[in-house]
This record gives C-alpha cells, sequence and structure tokens, in this order.
C-alpha cells in the first residue's frame, strides 16, 4: 500500500509535468523561456527539468508544511507554490521528501536539484536562476486565470481541458 506521504509526492510530481506544457499554451512562451535559459548560460536540456522538478519540491515543500493531504493538493494555491520557490532555501526544499521515488525520472531530477545545492558557487546560482523562471511560469498561469486566487487543481483542469497526458476534469476549472 502506498502511503499518503508517498501520494503526496507522486501528486506533485505529476504536477511538475503537467506545469511547463499548461504555460506553454501560448506557443511563443515556450520560446522565449528557451532564449532566457540559454541567455543565463543553461541549456534547455538542464534547465527545463530542473525548473520541472523545483515546482515539485516547492508544491511538496507547502503541503507538507500545511499538513495537506495527496486528496487535497488541488486546493494548494499557487501563490503559496509561487512564494515558496524564492522564499525557501533549496535545503528546506529538499525536506520530507520519500526515501525512494516510484518514477525513475523523478529520482534523477531530485539527484540532479540535491547535487547542485550540495555544490554550491555557479550550481546554486542556477537554481536561483531557475526559481526565477518558475516564478515566472507561476505569475504567467495566475495572471490567465479567471480564478481570483488559482490553485493546484486548477493547473490539472488546464491541462486535461488541453488535452496532455495525465490531466483530469474535475470542477475547478
Amino acid at each position: 500500500m502506498i502511503s499518503d506521504h508517498d501520494m503526496l509526492w507522486r501528486r506533485c510530481a505529476h504536477l511538475r509535468r503537467v506545469l511547463l506544457p499548461v504555460v506553454d499554451e501560448e506557443g511563443w512562451r515556450q520560446a522565449r523561456r528557451h532564449e532566457r535559459l540559454e541567455a543565463l548560460g543553461i541549456s534547455i536540456t538542464e534547465g527545463e527539468p530542473l525548473i520541472e522538478v523545483f515546482a515539485a519540491l516547492a508544491a511538496h515543500a507547502v503541503a507538507v508544511d500545511i499538513s495537506v493531504s495527496a486528496a487535497e493538493l488541488d486546493v494548494l494555491p499557487l501563490s503559496s507554490v509561487t512564494s515558496a520557490t524564492t522564499g525557501k532555501s533549496d535545503f528546506e526544499l529538499l525536506a520530507g521528501l520519500p526515501d525512494t521515488f516510484a518514477d525513475g525520472r523523478d529520482e534523477r531530477a531530485v539527484k540532479v536539484f540535491r547535487l547542485y545545492t550540495y555544490r554550491g558557487g555557479q550550481y546554486g546560482h542556477r537554481l536561483f536562476r531557475l526559481s526565477r523562471e518558475l516564478r515566472h511560469a507561476l505569475i504567467v498561469l495566475a495572471e490567465r486565470s479567471r480564478a481570483p486566487s488559482p490553485k493546484c487543481g486548477h493547473v490539472f483542469f488546464w491541462a486535461a481541458a488541453a488535452g496532455l497526458p495525465g490531466g483530469h476534469r474535475d470542477s475547478t476549472g
């Protein structure tokens, strides 16, 4: 049986998989993000997975802090995740993660994030720059939303509406 803690991580990891595709609904956004990453000296193949895992880590850290269960992740405000991207240290984002990961991509992404955190220096600076990219992506979603305070569930709803794999339809849109 999967623990609620492991299920919470899985839901946060799912958020990471749909976040950038939802942001990229406006086709030019991906090209701009790629330009910004390249201008920062960060390759797209390095930067995008780190932005995605950053999103999962931020959502997970906030959910753990306020004792949100996996079933309640949908009601977690995007603004809380946005605040955590720059308001929490990299080490804080790594606290409370599961010991094992069901998905190898999640495990690799977390290991790279952890490595960057522990190496510090230029790697820590890259994480800071990526936190700004993630913050920008979350603000774009919040501004695009018709909801006054969009939640993580809205992102899942928008993913489903866009036909993205793993999106789900419910009444949050």
